[in-house]
């Protein structure tokens, strides 16, 4: 069966258990609006029953459906966009309720989705009347949102490129130029994606496919081909951030997904439009496994059977799939200029503040990848874990290291390939504050009160600042890994070496006394995690100090976590064996 015809079939059961959460009763401030199970009420984002009338549109419309022009479905559907309706705000806007009130960005989602529903029902209007009513509705609120698209802003980069994809689609349903001169003013920000294809918040479960559709209809949109380009990295790169299983690396994700499981289903449309347009292999054989691996119709706008429906051509690829890449060695951003950008961080003059998002400094930060059929290894900068390891059902989710000289979880900064392993650097530095000058005194110094918030701070003069470097170097062997780290500081210092194993292996070993919630110190000896017929034993542990955990560390309770505690100076080996080999 092929992908169109998976979703169609799926699509007319999305749409039949949605239908029994819609609220029918008119005296419900909700009314028309569709429950979403996880809070139990309504909402109208791109998650909630916009995307419900997306799903619903898609088989009330489709002449494979088996809901084809049904008439209790056309009514529902009305009563939806007229919930949506209800809940946009006088200024267009909509408000999730876990988020974002009068959100630009979030109406920006809704409308890159219901613009495409709109031409669907347009186009069948015209041949069953019946759907005027419920198209005319839907214009009405994409309309109303002009005034918010037009003026609104965003939190996080990616926003950027939602709302420009938002106004393009506006602007081909209404022509209005300024639609797109706005949208040019967004473009005219630049591209934040490196050579190697890595966007700002290093999100391969979510946000990395959000930006890659969201050009993808950009460009279409607003006729300019030149968006596709870094779509066309960012998929070239995500080829190498995928699991045996179709599950991709969040192990280093600057976003929600961190951490989390997500798979390579929300590249699906991306994959196969760039692998039709290109007639490229490598993104055939991406969109073969993300079609697979689809079980979800996508929010707004990456909604994968309307997609099909919009854009016919993506129904069948017109290129035969390469096999994806199952042994490699290779750094994302090993090159890039990270150093060179990040000097420019003061000269920019926002003082390293920024308000209801992030900066994101780690953009760019080196990672590196390593597979051998079943076997895959991340090594990772910027983040609480550098290493991560994956031999085929068992999964070592993170290595940690934590001190209490920050306190918290080491960071590693730099990266170096050494071809056969690879070593990485972290340097911390504290110090303390003397007095601020007598010249640059607020005025409330001298008052019966004078509050520590009004000093400026950032003039006090640093003393005694102190380093604290760890060095941690990766070497493979024949069995596995060898990981050593070391830090020469002398000053006694609290360490504690995390490895986190995910929750549905055993873990067995002579030498491991329970912890906290979730955690099992590793005293010595060797341990081994075991999942299904895979293991992957270690051996090195230690324990020179008591504590559980130490300041501003925190491990998740849904995993298993061995915690080896060391005291500085310290220069410490673990030995990976992996079975089979």
């Amino acid at each position: 069966m092929g992908i169109y015809q998976k979703l169609v079939i799926a699509n007319d059961s999305w749409t039949k258990e949605s239908m029994e959460r819609q609220i029918l009763d008119e005296n419900n401030r909700f009314y028309g609006g569709v429950i979403e199970p996880s809070t139990g009420i309504p909402s109208p984002s791109h998650w909630g029953t916009s995307m419900q009338v997306a799903i619903w549109a898609s088989a009330l419309i489709n002449p494979d459906s088996s809901l084809y022009r049904d008439e209790t479905l056309l009514t529902r559907i009305e009563l939806a966009i007229r919930y949506l309706l209800g809940a946009q705000h006088e200024d267009g806007t909509i408000s999730p309720p876990w988020t974002n009130m009068h959100s630009p960005p979030d109406t920006a989602f809704v409308v890159g989705g219901l613009a495409q529903v709109h031409e669907l029902l347009a186009a069948e209007a015209q041949q069953w009347p019946p759907l005027q009513v419920a198209t005319r509705l839907l214009r009405q609120f994409l309309e109303r949102t002009i005034p918010a698209m037009l003026s609104g802003g965003c939190h996080t980069p990616n926003h950027r490129w939602i709302i420009t994809s938002a106004l393009g689609f506006l602007y081909r349903l209404t022509g209005r130029e300024e639609l797109k001169a706005r949208a040019m003013h967004w473009l005219a920000e630049g591209m934040d994606c490196t050579e190697d294809g890595e966007w700002t918040e290093r999100s391969n479960g979510i946000y990395n496919a959000v930006s890659d559709i969201a050009l993808i209809y950009a460009a279409e949109q607003l006729d300019m081909p030149e968006l596709l380009e870094p779509v066309r990295r960012n998929l070239r790169m995500m080829a190498y951030l995928v699991h045996p299983d179709g599950e991709v690396v969040t192990d280093y994700s600057g976003r929600q997904d961190f951490g989390v499981k997500h798979t390579l289903a929300g590249y699906f449309l991306a994959t196969r439009w760039m692998a039709n347009l290109d007639q490229d292999p490598l993104f055939a054989a991406m969109s073969e496994l993300a079609a697979d691996l689809l079980n979800h119709p996508e929010g707004l706008p990456s909604n994968t059977l309307l997609g099909l429906l919009r854009s016919p051509q993506l129904r069948e690829l017109t290129v035969e799939p390469s096999p994806l890449p199952a042994t490699y060695r290779v750094t994302i951003n090993g090159s890039f200029p990270r150093e060179r950008y990040l000097s420019g961080m003061e000269q920019a003059g926002h003082g390293g503040r920024i308000f209801h998002s992030r900066l994101h400094p780690e953009f760019g930060a080196p990672v590196a990848r390593i597979r051998d059929g079943a076997t895959s290894a991340t090594v990772m900068t910027e983040v609480s874990s550098f290493f991560a390891l994956r031999h085929g059902a068992a999964r070592l989710l993170a290595v940690q290291v934590a001190s209490s000289f920050e306190p918290g979880f080491v960071k590693m900064q730099r990266l170096e390939d050494l071809g056969q392993g690879y070593t990485l650097e972290a340097t911390e530095k504290k110090g303390y504050y003397g007095p601020v000058a007598q010249e640059s005194l607020p005025a409330s110094s001298s008052d019966t009160v004078s509050p520590w918030y009004l000093f400026p701070h950032q003039l006090r003069e640093t003393t005694h600042e102190q380093s604290h470097q760890v060095k941690v170097s990766l070497t493979e062997t024949e069995t596995g890994w060898r990981v050593r780290v070391s830090c020469d500081k002398a000053d006694v210092l609290l360490t504690q070496l995390s490895f986190v194993f995910a929750s549905e292996g055993t873990l067995s070993g002579d030498h491991l006394e329970a912890a906290g919630q979730a955690t099992t110190f590793w005293t010595g000896g060797t341990a081994r995690y075991t999942a299904g017929e895979d293991w992957i034993e270690l051996e090195g542990g230690a324990r020179q100090h008591l504590a559980q955990a130490l300041n501003n560390v925190s491990y998740p309770p849904s995993c298993q976590t061995l915690l080896v505690n060391l005291l500085t100076p310290y220069d410490h080996t673990f030995e990976i064996r992996l079975s089979g080999k």
